[in-house]
């Protein structure tokens, strides 16, 4: 398959590209790379296709909101928060109706936590509302297109480089395989989470 990583650069997405290049053919697409994407700007998409053909997935690691006391945020700094990872991932989806071959893949990133944490309200508001919009699409999705999230939890890599407790992490390469099965599995409209108390990926 050809598949587009967007935010090929991150902890996350250069560990999905590498798990998808042994057996496809994979775009790298950053904010500044060869393939230019910014999720702000839904026009920068087309930078993924070339003439040699269609995609057969897309998936997109680049999306993250910060930690920030309820209080101390003001209704443009919520939507702020949405802009770019619950739209900017939604704008993605629909460029992609277009850009993908019959029962292609889209796989976007969530990241609801089992338990809450203080100052994540407001990427609690994108989580959530990104993971029911992936699950209603699903059932509506023409040609045999696929659609799901990632959810990936703490990731031990960016724990170690922010200088925190990096035990209750997963490492990139755990999370990257999540992101692959969504790509080759036959899952739709689920949110699969890497980390398992079990040491099993959850769907739901």
């Amino acid at each position: 398959m050809r598949v587009a990583v967007i935010g090929a650069t991150g902890t996350i997405g250069s560990a999905v590209a590498e798990a998808l290049e042994p057996r496809h053919d994979v775009v790298r697409a950053s904010r500044r790379g060869a393939s230019a994407v910014d999720l702000d700007d839904p026009a920068s998409f087309d930078a993924l296709i070339d003439s040699r053909r269609d995609l057969d997935a897309v998936v997109c690691c680049a999306a993250s909101t910060g930690l920030a006391p309820f209080t101390s945020l003001s209704a443009s700094e919520f939507a702020r928060s949405a802009s770019s990872k619950l739209f900017g991932q939604v704008a993605l989806a629909r460029w992609a109706f277009g850009a993908l071959s019959d029962e292609g893949s889209i796989t976007l990133t969530s990241g609801t936590f089992a338990e809450p944490i203080a100052g994540s309200s407001a990427g609690a508001l994108v989580n959530a509302g990104l993971e029911g919009f992936v699950r209603a699409l699903a059932v509506e999705l023409p040609r045999g297109l696929r659609i799901n999230t990632v959810s990936p939890g703490w990731v031990t890599e960016s724990l170690v480089g922010a200088g925190l407790d990096a035990s209750h992490g997963t490492p990139a390469a755990e999370v990257a395989r999540a992101y692959v099965e969504a790509v080759e599995g036959t899952d739709r409209g689920q949110t699969i989470r890497p980390a398992a108390a079990n040491g099993e990926r959850q769907h739901s």
